[in-house]
């Protein structure tokens, strides 16, 4: 999104980038007074990929459309894992990808509401051919399409068939994340980034006070973390995310992300658990 943004400055659009609070979650009123009378878009992820924060999009997307914008969601983190309503959150472009609920890679899609006044109207994507409703043309990738179908199908019964309340579609899931925050926030001068009650139940983002997490990350052999999302692996920086929500370079850059999945065990759990825990020891008695 903020690439989208950046190109589209560079191009003659205005962008009002918007801060968040230390919890992660937007302010409402923030967003209230920012809209503008030329406002044509309000963008927002509906869950953050680094924190698991879920935005409360459908009141954002009712302050847009008093202001006659349009309101687009990434839903990336958030299909496939939580009930899905795009007439209940009120969204007219909604973005998602396959491979985040056990589809195919490389095939997504995206929702566009056609019955609001003046509907929403798109460039193509690429040119000639005129597939896809002139949006975007060459041959369809069935089977990638066929795929992302299937698991979808698959999610959504997993989510209609779940016992668990407040968002956690998943119970075993749910629970092997209440686990492993448990277990490392035994440690000292841990806590968890971002609103514990406002979050996808798969995601936790912990700090870990005096422990470099490219260090940490290079002690933990056979065990899958991140320091940041895909999406900014090719930068050096630190976490855009946790600089908004208020911590400093150095904390930013002393924080690991973990997702787990439906294939994760409790001695999946156990094993990164102890690994980290002797990964921080070690660290820090390396570093004083």
């Amino acid at each position: 999104m903020l690439d989208v943004c950046n190109y589209l400055e560079k191009h003659g659009c205005e962008v009002t980038y918007l801060p968040v609070q230390p919890d992660g979650l937007l302010n409402l009123d923030a967003v209230k007074e920012a809209i503008r009378f030329d406002t044509i878009l309000v963008s927002v992820m509906l869950v953050n990929n680094e924190t698991g924060v879920i935005q409360p999009v459908q009141e954002i997307a009712k302050l847009a459309h008093e202001a006659g914008a349009l309101f687009m969601t990434d839903a990336t983190q958030a299909v496939g894992k939580l009930p899905i309503d795009v007439d209940a959150l009120g969204v007219d472009l909604l973005a998602f990808s396959a491979h985040k609920f056990y589809g195919p890679k490389g095939v997504g899609g995206l929702f566009v509401r056609q019955r609001r006044p003046g509907k929403v109207k798109l460039e193509a994507l690429l040119h000639g051919g005129g597939h896809e409703r002139g949006l975007r043309s060459g041959t369809l990738n069935v089977p990638g399409i066929v795929g992302m179908g299937k698991a979808a199908e698959l999610c959504r019964l997993a989510i209609a068939d779940a016992k668990e309340t407040q968002g956690r579609s998943d119970g075993s899931v749910a629970s092997l994340r209440e686990k492993l925050e448990t277990a490392l926030l035994t440690i000292p001068g841990t806590r968890v980034n971002g609103d514990v009650d406002n979050r996808l139940y798969n995601t936790t983002n912990i700090y870990f006070e005096n422990c470099d997490s490219d260090a940490l990350i290079m002690g933990l052999e056979g065990i899958a973390v991140s320091n940041g999302s895909a999406c900014t692996a090719a930068s050096i920086d630190p976490s855009h995310v946790l600089l908004a929500m208020g911590l400093t370079e150095t904390e930013a850059f002393s924080c690991l992300r973990f997702s787990l999945g439906r294939f994760n065990t409790e001695a999946d759990i156990d094993a990164t658990a102890d690994a980290i825990k002797g990964a921080v020891e070690e660290l820090r008695a390396l570093v004083g």
